[in-house]
């Protein structure tokens, strides 16, 4: 799979990635200048001086930027096997691996410097929307997930559902009705 290809279908964009072409364009420099900041072109990947002169040496299975980030929101979107995502790019598994972790903190930078990325602290959220002015529509969502029991009570306490009679982890998700954006997500 290769974004050249990719793009050219907006439908399996949206359908593999999440982002329309456009929307893939617009983030795309944003994600090249955080991994240029992250992984310079004169140090190797563990952030020694090279050797060789860039370009030099074995050429990786995704050397483009664009292959890096449509494979990080594939990996985001589907959240396929390991194995699956390196069958799709042409990795081994482990690479796979090393790839996750390498480019998600990379695509994290670059959608908070887009400022798209959802508030955490629901102090700052009420605060920006109160700046806005008007009361906006909003859609409240919240999702509880079981989880084992934990043996704190304390947290036992915390984790404990009434609704569902039974240990949950919780979310609460705040969506602006107009944009369709996500405006607010909580901790676990």
């Amino acid at each position: 799979m290769t974004y050249a290809k990719l793009k050219r279908n907006q439908r399996k964009c949206v359908a593999l990635t999440g982002l329309t072409p456009k929307e893939v364009e617009v983030l795309l420099p944003a994600f090249a200048q955080a991994y240029a900041e992250h992984y310079p072109a004169e140090k190797t990947m563990s952030g020694k001086p090279r050797q060789r002169q860039v370009g030099g040496g074995r050429k990786g299975g995704l050397h483009e930027t664009e292959q890096k980030l449509l494979f990080i929101l594939v990996q985001q979107k589907a959240y396929p096997l390991q194995t699956l995502l390196g069958e799709v790019f042409e990795l081994s598994q482990p690479r796979v691996n090393e790839g996750i972790h390498r480019l998600l903190p990379i695509l994290k930078e670059a959608l908070e410097e887009l400022g798209v990325l959802p508030e955490r602290e629901p102090e700052h959220f009420a605060q920006r929307e109160a700046q806005h002015g008007d009361h906006p529509d909003l859609i409240i969502d919240g999702t509880e997930r079981r989880r084992q029991r934990p043996k704190n009570p304390e947290k036992q306490a915390a984790a404990y559902s009434g609704k569902k009679k039974m240990h949950c982890d919780k979310n609460v998700v705040i969506v602006q009705a107009k944009s369709k954006r996500v405006g607010f997500l909580s901790q676990t």
